[in-house]
């Protein structure tokens, strides 16, 4: 039963989408996300510790509108979550309080690389960044990056570097981070080998912006799905590896390494995700403050398929 589980995931988590990801059929009138609260640990409900991280809270998402799933991006500010899926929705909802089910936003973005297309390839939304009332989204597949107006989501800019046109199709640019001074990294999905890592000198959705190569190096057999900025200036990277005789498990982990031309990228080991720990395809992070704690949200992508669930996971990073 092993065998065939994990069988079933390796194929998941390729290209596999079912058609009714992108059937006609027109959504409900009004979307709602529901919550199911989890503990971090089935097997121990009162388990708070996983590394160096604090169990705050766990839910399993699901919604009534079929649109929603498969989420590779996570953004979370004012007590509000937004999400882009591998298939192309901005998906908005408040973040779970005392009640069960909330009002949710679910659209596609009104222009960019592949916006009106039904098919996965032209809209595969991997990574996103946010700074004040601009998005940056990373499409895989396509090799892009492109700048979005965060109130009209209409596009103002879009680029397509040339130093990730020769990555593979379904290993482009997986994690995006922007800093304060205006400079982006964008890593890309890579093999259970490392990959290649791209230090922008400003907005990557301008063609021509100044461009420092690097490679990440991350866990053994890992790979990158996203990462996020610390308030100290670190960088928090989430690592999923594939097996085929354990399944899934995912590692955050600290970038470690100067950002320099031709560096060689490490990371140090916050927290290991494995069974009998609750998590699934782990591939959306974001950072916030709360009471002057560091809080790192993750959620997982579900490939839209009844034997993966959508997580949202809050931790506190001691």
């Amino acid at each position: 039963m092993r065998f065939l589980f994990a069988l079933a995931a390796l194929f998941l988590l390729g290209t596999f989408s079912p058609p009714g990801t992108y059937r006609p059929a027109p959504p409900p009138a009004v979307s709602f996300v529901r919550f199911e609260p989890v503990p971090l640990d089935s097997g121990d409900p009162e388990r708070r510790r996983l590394g160096r991280l604090t169990f705050l809270g766990g839910w399993r998402l699901s919604s009534n509108d079929p649109r929603f799933g498969g989420l590779s991006s996570l953004h979370v500010e004012g007590g509000e979550a937004l999400a882009f899926s591998d298939s192309g929705w901005m998906i908005r909802f408040p973040l779970p309080s005392a009640g069960a089910e909330v009002k949710g936003e679910i659209r596609l973005v009104a222009d960019g690389p592949g916006a009106a297309a039904r098919r996965k390839a032209l809209r595969d939304v991997e990574s996103m960044a946010v700074a004040g009332n601009h998005v940056w989204l990373g499409f895989e597949r396509r090799n892009v990056i492109w700048r979005y107006d965060r109130r009209s989501w209409r596009s103002e800019t879009g680029a397509a570097p040339s130093e990730m046109r020769a990555w593979s199709a379904n290993r482009g640019a997986e994690a995006m981070v922007r800093f304060p001074d205006g400079r982006f990294l964008v890593i890309a999905e890579g093999s259970g080998h490392g990959g290649p890592a791209l230090l922008f000198a400003g907005d990557p959705a301008v063609e021509g912006t100044p461009v420092t190569q690097m490679r990440y190096q991350p866990p053994d057999g890992y790979r990158t799905t996203d990462a996020a900025l610390l308030p100290d200036g670190r960088i928090l990277i989430v690592n999923r590896r594939w097996r085929l005789l354990e399944g899934l498990s995912a590692k955050l982990s600290l970038l470690r390494g100067r950002l320099a031309p031709g560096a060689v990228l490490h990371s140090e080991e916050v927290a290991d995700f494995h069974r009998p720990v609750t998590f699934d395809n782990m591939e959306g992070l974001s950072v916030t403050r709360e009471g002057g704690r560091t809080i790192v949200w993750l959620t997982s992508d579900d490939n839209y398929s009844p034997l993966q669930r959508t997580l949202l996971m809050k931790f506190a990073l001691e």
